[in-house]
């Protein structure tokens, strides 16, 4: 085992022990409504996660599942980080996406106390796993991806994306691409995929890294128009964008992967309890349309493979951001 395995393996371990059950019993979980905090506003990836896993939640444990929008912050960091803080009692969970490892960097960067740490989460289950798309408004002139980076490059810095935030997904995976494409854009930040997408739709920027399911009304309403994938293989809802890597883009891979959590002290019962409700949540025929609806396929872990994936992941994106560094 080389060191960059002992590394990746030291990375899980707190993850992965809390994602293991324990002895005590819960038999009276739940008692009460649960809250599941997403940290955006609605209209973006993990909102559109949040909402059918919501509905299914109900019906499986008896109670409410609420669905607060906790919009704020960097990239979702105000509510990430008041689901940190809550009480560990399986009442109040977390939607959230891969900025969630992304954030905490972020503020290192700044020389400023961290909101919340990676550590203070238990990961329950991850419900999507979707590449990030580069889309343009249907009017724009780029009809290729090559199209788009010779103009950029044409025009350091005068091309306008859109973002959930500083170091939020979105804004990782553009400066990815424009980093490995040797471009600079000139980047706007929103409180969320949703506004940032009202944005490009009312022309006051004109790019944006999103989600499939994001993207695919829009993109089938002549609006806008996707130019490449930030994953490693073409995907259904848009089988004939190309990906980054087969455009000579090696580097650029970024995924916006929509998962539960909830704190890492929650009881193991009812944690246990929770990854069987989202085993039944994940398998469930109305789920399963309502993603496939939106252009987002499910991709359920449940909660050790999904704790070796976020930390396989966040090792990635955490040094995308340090190369990005520091911006206001």
């Amino acid at each position: 085992m080389d060191r960059r395995d002992v590394l990746r393996d030291a990375a899980a371990l707190p993850l992965l022990r809390a994602a293991l059950p324990g002895p005590a019993s819960a038999q009276t979980y739940p008692a009460r409504n649960i809250t599941m905090i997403v940290p955006f506003p609605a209209g973006g990836q993990a909102d559109l996660a949040a909402r059918p896993v919501a509905m299914a939640l109900e019906r499986i444990l008896g109670k409410a599942v609420i669905v607060d929008n906790r919009a704020g912050g960097g990239g979702g960091s105000v509510g990430n980080a008041a689901a940190a803080r809550a009480e560990p009692d399986g009442y109040t969970l977390l939607m959230t996406l891969s900025s969630l490892a992304v954030l905490p960097e972020a503020d290192r960067l700044f020389d400023r106390p961290a909101a919340y740490e990676v550590s203070q989460f238990m990961p329950i289950a991850r419900v999507l796993a979707d590449p990030t798309l580069l889309a343009v408004p249907a009017s724009a002139p780029w009809k290729t991806a090559q199209d788009f980076v010779e103009d950029a490059k044409k025009r350091p810095g005068q091309i306008t994306y859109g973002s959930s935030g500083p170091y939020g997904t979105l804004h990782v995976a553009m400066e990815m691409f424009a980093n490995s494409a040797g471009i600079k854009l000139l980047h706007v930040p929103f409180r969320g995929a949703g506004p940032a997408l009202t944005a490009i739709l009312g022309g006051t920027v004109q790019a944006i890294a999103a989600a499939p399911g994001t993207l695919k009304p829009q993109v089938d309403d002549g609006k806008l128009r996707v130019l490449g994938n930030c994953g490693a293989q073409r995907i259904a809802s848009f089988p004939d964008v190309p990906t980054f890597q087969e455009l000579g883009y090696k580097d650029v891979e970024m995924y916006i992967w929509a998962g539960l959590f909830a704190q890492s002290s929650l009881p193991a019962p009812i944690a246990t309890r929770l990854r069987e409700a989202m085993a039944q949540v994940m398998a469930s025929p109305e789920v399963l349309k309502a993603f496939e609806t939106s252009g987002s396929l499910v991709a359920y872990q449940d909660a050790p493979a999904f704790a070796e994936f976020v930390a396989t992941d966040s090792k990635r994106l955490i040094a995308a951001v340090k190369k990005i560094g520091k911006v206001e």
